[in-house]
């Protein structure tokens, strides 16, 4: 991936990975907009940055993401990277009859809300030079959170159709998967200082890191996410979902 003279836009930018993606991305003289549902938090993740706008997004909408798709080309033609970052996760008990907004809710912004927003966008990316998409999943696709069962199944959604749209869009997109660890950041109450969680700046620092080297990693995966990564293939699935568990639910219990 280039890592200057892009114009890249970044879903879910107005608070914390998404954010902070967006300021090391312009850092590097980018040309970045971030999309999300409040333009106050959106503004206030800009502050007195040049080269760097504001763009209200409804993930939820299938109508608001087209009509956003369209009003994105025409205001920045020269976008070349998507960054599919927006995201919600709400904790949910699988062990009663409950409501399942909250699950619908995940299923919408977190899987249908990147689905549909490349799909608007392909065909403009797939016409631009470097172009990439970056898709960001999690450490819970690979070891599922139990108290979180849709947000990690989600994840593991996105990680399945980002592999394969790395191979329907080869030589045409570049296509990346980030894989966040627990990291502190307001996706949960609590979580931007929960212990434990790795800090949002070593999480973006090793990230960038990772993105300059070359070739690209098609994975970026922070040392921290290895131990969810990994799991499967180094045969201690079962015992990691036991342990990531459990200390999950020390560390929310810790504050």
């Amino acid at each position: 991936m280039q890592m200057s003279g892009n114009t890249i836009l970044i879903t879910g930018g107005g608070s914390g990975i998404g954010e902070a993606l967006a300021h090391r991305f312009h850092d590097l003289g980018n040309t970045v907009i971030i999309a999300g549902r409040r333009m106050e938090a959106l503004e206030k993740a800009i502050g007195q940055r040049p080269r760097m706008h504001a763009l209200t997004l409804d993930i939820e909408s299938a109508e608001g993401v087209a009509s956003f798709a369209k009003r994105l080309i025409t205001e920045f033609p020269a976008v070349n990277v998507l960054v599919n970052n927006a995201g919600i996760m709400r904790f949910e008990a699988l062990d009663r009859f409950r409501d399942l907004s909250d699950a619908e809710a995940t299923v919408t912004t977190n899987l249908l809300g990147p689905i549909r927003l490349t799909n608007a966008l392909v065909e403009h990316l797939a016409g631009q030079s470097n172009a990439a998409i970056i898709n960001v999943s999690s450490g819970l696709a690979f070891v599922p959170l139990v108290a979180a069962p849709t947000y990690s199944a989600t994840k593991a959604a996105i990680h399945s159709y980002t592999v394969t749209m790395r191979e329907a869009l080869e030589g045409k997109v570049e296509v990346i998967e980030l894989v966040p660890p627990a990291v502190q950041t307001d996706l949960t109450p609590g979580q931007a200082t929960r212990p434990g969680y790795l800090p949002l700046e070593e999480f973006i620092d090793e990230v960038m890191s990772l993105f300059q080297e070359r070739p690209t990693p098609r994975e970026i995966l922070v040392e921290r996410v290895g131990f969810q990564r990994n799991a499967e293939a180094e045969h201690r699935f079962d015992a990691s979902v036991k342990t990531l568990n459990e200390a999950a639910r020390k560390a929310r219990e810790a504050v």
